[in-house]
């Protein structure tokens, strides 16, 4: 089942300038790998690992069995890849800071090849830019939001605004789309917040990140293009190239 689900898709004509990026998403993901491609350099190839799921947002209870699955189909993937980005956000943040950590070094373990996860990126990005306090836009319950700002208070990012699509399964997460999540960052944006992060991988938010950020006057990142910062930086590094 996991190698019919592998597919590889052009971001790009430049064959000889991009990337091999091995991208892990859950089944019902319809928005990352098209729109990492966007962020990744011009030539870049994305194998797609799909992970199977049930209808129902990531939580700690299904957590285990998903990460089991994951790290089963992952041992299958191309060896030939740069670096590979495990492209679930929750089911990073929901783990904690340590089961995230162990889940990327298990993933590079059963690959061969440097992981980056999207939960990771996102505290990476947000470091990055100096954020301390964000207004956040995510699709998630209550519960999840609460386990996305204890992992972001790790770091001591601070969640000065939330707002959230409350979606209640992979159905309705997957009918959100780019002019919704606009709107509702414009309507979560406060003075009092250094930058912005939309959250979770299946949110389209290619087309608006860069027109908000000039209509905010600050930061906008989601964790799409924080994850594609960080295959880019980890692709870097592995082949002694400065990153750009």
């Amino acid at each position: 089942m996991a190698k019919d689900d592998m597919n590889k898709q052009h971001a790009g004509t430049a064959h000889n300038t991009g990337l091999k990026v091995g991208l892990i998403v859950p089944m019902n993901n319809t928005t990352m790998a098209r729109e990492i491609a966007g962020w990744l350099p011009a030539g870049s190839e994305i194998q797609v690992l799909r992970i199977p799921r049930g209808k129902g947002l990531i939580t700690p209870e299904v957590l285990p069995e998903y990460v089991r699955s994951t790290l089963d189909l992952a041992a299958g993937m191309s060896k030939n890849l740069d670096v590979i980005a495990y492209g679930c956000t929750a089911a990073g943040f929901v783990a904690g800071p340590d089961g995230e950590a162990k889940l990327a070094k298990d993933l590079q373990a059963v690959t061969g090849t440097p992981v980056v996860t999207t939960a990771r990126s996102m505290v990476l990005a947000l470091r990055e830019l100096g954020a301390r306090r964000i207004a956040l836009v995510s699709p998630y319950s209550e519960s999840v939001n609460r386990a996305l700002m204890k992992f972001l208070d790790e770091d001591e990012i601070r969640v000065e605004e939330l707002a959230s699509f409350n979606a209640p399964d992979v159905d309705a997460l997957g009918r959100i789309t780019e002019s919704q999540v606009a709107e509702l960052a414009r309507k979560t944006m406060s003075a009092s917040c250094d930058a912005m992060f939309i959250a979770c991988s299946q949110l389209p938010t290619l087309g608006v990140l860069d027109g908000l950020s000039v209509e905010f006057g600050r930061p906008v990142m989601s964790s799409i293009k924080a994850t594609a910062m960080q295959a880019r930086r980890a692709a870097s590094e592995r082949h002694g190239m400065k990153y750009k």
